[in-house]
């Protein structure tokens, strides 16, 4: 018997989705080499038993690798506890990385997901980073009909400017746009939030504890594998690190005065930001599961919300939020319809 977590609405579209997602990824790429099979199968299913139903993986995970192990652990009759959502666009050639989105891609993506994780429907379906090169509307339509066809039952986009946003919308309803959102990332705050409720498309915050710096700071970073591309990014650098330990500490006092964890406290500042938004904390080991689901309980007043964003404010933050030349084109625009050519 699953365990009763709240539930939210995603979009206005009909989605709900458990208020707390699980971030599928570091299991088997990115953050130190993949994790045992098993174990992740196991930690998808007490997950799910404990009542998170909000499942994010990609085909750019691995890559491959993740769509396989979380159709895996759907087996069993799990499948139907969840709402499962993947992404396209990234197109692997050796080392060669370019972002895709022209309807050809997407069709053969989206029956590519479907075999790996050996379901009928994708419940969300995201863009994971917007191709430059093809109209958005182009791309949409594309994914409209495969919602027409069965194949996909909701559209979300990751890292879209604005006006992409805008443009997609009017296409197809936009359910959810997953953005990086925590305290030390805010700068979606300032356009894409915004457009995101005026057009009542729901919030997925991926990296919702800095990518896991609020749970452990430094000693989380000098503990990470060789292997673990976190290394790469300038906060997490030791010119970077010490001055934002700082910050680590001073939420974990404020922790320690509210009587839960850092990591549950820095959680729930993203749960407080409203019933339209969902994280999607990811980890390997059920002891930290259980902690993250744990930040459902904490209760901040406006008080500690300011605090906490005190503490974070701009410019408390040392070193760029993602390595130079990272793969994220964020706040992308595409050309306008106009301009498509179809090959």
């Amino acid at each position: 018997m699953a365990a009763a977590l709240p539930r939210i609405k995603l979009g206005s579209q009909g989605l709900e989705v458990s208020a707390q997602g699980l971030g599928c990824m570091g299991m088997s790429a990115f953050y130190g080499p993949p994790k045992p099979e098993a174990k992740m199968i196991e930690l998808i299913n007490h997950a799910i038993r404990s009542g998170i139903t909000h499942l994010d993986t990609s085909d750019a995970y691995g890559p491959y690798t993740n769509e396989v192990l979380v159709g895996k652990a759907l087996k069993g009759g799990m499948r139907e506890k969840v709402e499962l959502a993947t992404k396209f666009g990234f197109k692997l050639d050796g080392s060669n990385i370019t972002i895709v989105g022209d309807p050809k891609h997407v069709r053969a993506a989206c029956e590519d997901s479907l075999k790996r994780l050996d379901v009928d429907c994708i419940d969300l379906y995201y863009q994971h980073r917007v191709d430059t090169t093809v109209p958005i509307e182009v791309t949409v339509g594309e994914l409209k009909k495969l919602v027409e066809e069965g194949k996909i039952k909701y559209i979300g986009l990751s890292e879209a400017s604005a006006s992409t946003i805008r443009r997609a919308h009017a296409v197809h309803p936009i359910t959810a746009v997953q953005l990086e959102w925590s305290l030390w990332a805010r700068e979606v705050e300032e356009e894409i939030v915004p457009v995101c409720r005026e057009l009542g498309i729901g919030i997925v915050a991926y990296s919702p504890l800095g990518r896991g710096f609020f749970s452990g700071g430094s000693q989380l970073i000098q503990n990470l594998s060789v292997e673990d591309r976190r290394k790469e990014f300038p906060r997490f650098k030791p010119e970077n690190l010490e001055h934002n330990e700082n910050l680590f500490n001073r939420v974990k006092d404020l922790a320690a005065r509210k009587g839960c964890t850092p990591s549950q406290l820095a959680l729930a500042w993203v749960h407080h930001q409203g019933k339209d938004v969902c994280p999607i904390p990811g980890t390997t080991k059920i002891a930290n599961l259980n902690d993250n689901i744990g930040a459902l309980s904490v209760k901040l007043s406006p008080e500690d919300m300011s605090e906490l964003e005190s503490i974070a404010s701009a410019g408390a933050v040392k070193g760029e939020l993602n390595p130079a030349g990272h793969l994220t084109w964020r706040n992308s625009e595409t050309p306008p319809l106009s301009a498509w050519k179809p090959t």
